[in-house]
């Protein structure tokens, strides 16, 4: 007799006699009634993944450091350079800001992309965020800034950011453009069609 035929006579041994589940009848689910989720649980489902992705895109695994006194800009396709120059100087006022001086880096990881999309649920197209600078290219304002950068860039709705001018906290600040709502696009079009009669 071979090991594994000995060992499998072993196991039914110890085992016993067993028999399959008929499906639909487990007594487990007798008692259970199989509803449909509320909207309410759909819903928290759909934020929960959300959130999840959000924070899975923003990957903290590995950035290229930013010296800390280059300043930070990035612009889409179709965005003129004349839109972030005028960001950069504080051209567009401030329609909310974010504060991540001095938190952790998983902290600001989490509350960057709710910021952003609670931001754009209320049509805001200029916010600031204020992060910090370190002197040494290494220190941890500096880091921050450098992930912020890498972040802000995987937003779809992010169509430029440049670094605030002097006055409205330097290289420690990050001025952000955000895309308009198509309710916002639709109000535009109104508005400029009741212009032209």
């Amino acid at each position: 007799m071979s090991q594994s035929r000995h060992n499998e006579m072993d196991f039914r041994a110890l085992v016993g006699e067993v028999q399959p589940l008929r499906r639909g009848h487990d007594r487990a689910d007798a008692g259970r009634s199989h509803r449909a989720p509320s909207e309410a649980q759909l819903a928290r489902r759909e934020s929960a993944a959300r959130g999840a992705d959000e924070r899975d895109m923003l990957s903290d695994d590995f950035v290229d450091l930013v010296p800390p006194f280059d300043p930070l800009e990035f612009r889409r396709d179709g965005i003129q350079q004349g839109v972030v120059e005028r960001l950069r100087h504080g051209g567009y006022a401030a329609q909310a800001s974010l504060h991540l001086l001095r938190r952790p880096l998983e902290e600001c990881r989490r509350v960057l992309p709710a910021f952003l999309r609670e931001a754009r649920e209320h049509d805001l197209r200029s916010v600031l965020i204020i992060h910090g600078r370190g002197r040494e290219i290494d220190s941890p304002p500096n880091v921050l800034r450098s992930y912020l950068a890498k972040w802000l860039v995987a937003f779809d709705e992010v169509q430029a950011f440049a670094s605030a001018s002097q006055g409205e906290g330097g290289l420690g600040a990050t001025w952000v453009m955000l895309r308009k709502s198509e309710r916002a696009r639709a109000a535009n079009r109104e508005r400029q069609q009741k212009r032209r009669g």
